[in-house]
C-alpha cells in the first residue's frame, strides 16, 4: 500500500488536524476572555478558570492518551493491510475510558474544595473553582469519547471529519459563552463563570454526538462493543499505561506551575492563565503537523519503509519550525494588544507582559519537541517517551522552578521552566530517531 509524504499529502492531514487540535485550546481561550472581561469578580473569576482548566486538561491529558494509542494501533494495520483485525478496538477501548471519566466524577466532584485547596487558592477564587469544577466536570466523559473517536479517525488517516466536529464544537462554545456569561437582556440572566461552564459543556456534548454519527455513517469501525477482547487491546493498555506515567509527570509540571503562580497572588495566577492559554494555543497549532507525524509515522512503520519514514522526519521539522516561527513573529507584531484582549487589569497585565516574550521564543522549540513526540507516539514507542518526560521533568523542569522560585523570579522562573522542559523533550527525540531508523533506512 503507497503513502503520499508530499507537501500536499503532509498538509492534507496537517492541516485539518491544526484546525481541530486548536479547537480545545480556543475553548480554553474563549473561556479567559470572555470571564476576563467581566464586571463581576473578573480577576478572581479568571484566576478561578485558570486554576480548574490546569486540573481538567490534567485530567483530559491522562486518560485522553487513547487517541494516540487508537491511531498507532490503527494505521500500522492499515499500513500492514490488515484492517479488519482491530475493527473492534476502538469500541473496546472508548468503553472502557468513558467508564473510568465517570468513576473520576464520583471521585473528585465532592471534593472540588479540597482539591483546589491544593493549588492554593483561597476565599473567592476558591469558591469560584469549586463551582466552575462542579459543572465543567460533567463534560468529561463526552470529552473523552471525542477524543476516543478522533483517534480512529487518525488511524484511518483521516483528520477531515476531526476537524469539522472540532469547528461545531468551537463555534458553539464562543457563541453560548458571549449569551450565558453575559446575558441577554430580558432573555436569559447574566449567569458569570457558571454560564462559561455550561457553554462548554453544552459544546462537547454536541461534538461527542456528532463524532459518534460520523464514525458510523463514513468508516467501517463499529461502536458497538463486541466480545471476545481484541488481541492487541492488551498492547492498548500498555501503551495507555506508559502514557499514563508520562502524562502524570506532565501534569505534575503544570500543578508546580500552577499552584506557584497562585501562590504569588491574584494578578499573577490572573496573568499565567492568559500566558498558558496562549502556549496551549501554539502547541496545538504545532501539533497539526505532530498529528500528520503520528498518522504517517504509524503506518511507513506498519508497512516497514523506513526509507520513506526518515524523509517524512525532515520535512516534519522544517514545517514544523516555519510553523513555530510564523507564530512567534504574529505573537510580535500584535504584542501589546494580545494582552489586552483578555484583560484591562493593569496589575495583571504587567505580569502576563514580563513573560509573554517567553512563550513566543518557544514556539519554534516546541514544533521540534512535539512533532517528534507525535512521530514516537504512531511508532508505538510510548515506553521511551514515558522514560523521557520522566527525567525532563524531574531533573529539568523542577530543579529550574524551584531555583529561580528561591530567587524570587516568579513568573519568569515558571516559563523559563518551561522553556528548558521543552529543549530537554525535543533534542534527544530526534537524536533517538535518527540513530533508529537511520540503520532500518540504509539497509532496507
Amino acid at each position: 500500500m503507497s503513502t503520499d509524504i508530499s507537501f500536499k499529502a503532509i498538509n492534507k492531514l496537517a492541516v485539518p488536524a491544526l484546525i481541530a487540535g486548536i479547537s480545545e485550546p480556543i475553548l480554553s481561550i474563549t473561556d479567559t476572555a470572555v470571564v476576563g472581561n467581566m464586571d463581576f469578580n473578573a480577576t478572581e473569576s479568571l484566576a478561578a478558570v485558570g486554576i480548574v482548566g490546569a486540573f481538567i486538561s490534567m485530567l483530559i491529558w491522562v486518560l485522553g492518551q487513547t487517541r494516540s494509542a487508537i491511531s498507532s494501533i490503527v494505521s500500522q494495520y492499515l499500513g500492514a493491510d490488515e484492517l479488519d483485525h482491530v475493527k473492534n478496538l476502538p469500541a473496546q477501548a472508548i468503553y472502557l475510558i468513558t467508564s473510568l471519566s465517570i468513576l473520576i466524577i464520583l471521585a473528585t466532584y465532592p471534593f472540588a474544595k479540597e482539591i483546589f485547596k491544593l493549588y492554593n487558592a483561597s476565599d473567592l477564587i476558591l469558591d469560584f473553582s469549586v463551582t466552575y469544577y462542579q459543572i465543567r466536570v460533567f463534560g468529561f466523559p463526552f470529552t473523552l469519547f471525542t477524543i476516543a473517536v478522533f483517534g480512529a479517525f487518525r488511524g484511518l488517516q483521516n483528520t477531515y471529519y476531526p476537524m469539522v466536529v472540532a469547528l461545531v464544537g468551537a463555534s458553539l462554545n464562543i457563541i453560548l459563552d458571549f449569551v450565558l456569561v453575559y446575558g441577554v437582556k430580558d432573555i436569559i440572566p447574566a449567569m458569570h463563570i457558571e454560564g462559561a461552564a455550561y457553554a462548554s459543556v453544552i459544546a462537547q456534548f454536541i461534538m461527542a454526538v456528532l463524532s459518534g454519527i460520523f464514525l458510523l455513517r463514513k468508516t467501517d469501525i463499529p461502536l458497538r462493543f463486541t466480545l471476545p477482547i481484541n488481541k492487541e487491546m492488551k498492547r492498548f493498555t500498555l501503551m495507555i499505561a506508559n502514557l499514563f506515567i508520562r502524562t502524570l509527570a506532565l501534569n505534575l509540571a503544570l500543578y508546580l506551575a500552577s499552584a506557584f503562580s497562585t501562590g504569588y497572588g491574584k494578578n499573577y495566577i490572573a496573568a499565567y492563565t492568559i500566558a498558558i492559554n496562549l502556549w496551549f494555543f501554539g502547541a496545538f497549532f504545532i501539533d497539526g503537523y505532530a498529528s500528520a507525524g503520528n498518522i504517517l509515522s504509524g503506518k511507513l512503520y506498519g508497512a516497514k519503509r523506513y526509507k520513506e519514514l526518515l524523509a517524512l522526519s525532515k520535512k516534519l521539522i522544517v514545517y514544523g519550525i516555519l510553523v513555530g516561527i510564523g507564530l512567534a513573529l504574529a505573537g510580535y507584531v500584535f504584542y501589546n494588544f494580545i494582552g489586552s484582549i483578555f484583560t484591562k487589569e493593569p496589575l495583571v497585565l504587567i505580569e502576563f507582559y514580563k513573560v509573554f516574550w517567553l512563550v513566543l521564543a518557544m514556539q519554534p522549540l516546541c514544533a521540534l519537541a512535539f512533532i517528534f513526540d507525535g512521530v514516537f507516539k504512531g511508532l508505538g514507542r510510548m515506553k521511551y517517551l514515558r522514560n523521557l518526560l520522566l527525567i525532563s521533568t524531574l531533573f529539568v523542569f523542577v530543579p529550574t522552578l524551584f531555583i529561580m522560585d528561591y530567587y524570587d523570579f516568579k513568573l519568569v522562573a515558571v516559563f523559563t521552566a518551561f522553556t528548558l522542559w521543552i529543549v530537554a523533550r525535543g533534542i534527544p527525540l530526534i537524536i533517538k530517531f535518527n540513530q533508529t531508523f537511520k540503520p532500518l533506512a540504509e539497509n532496507s
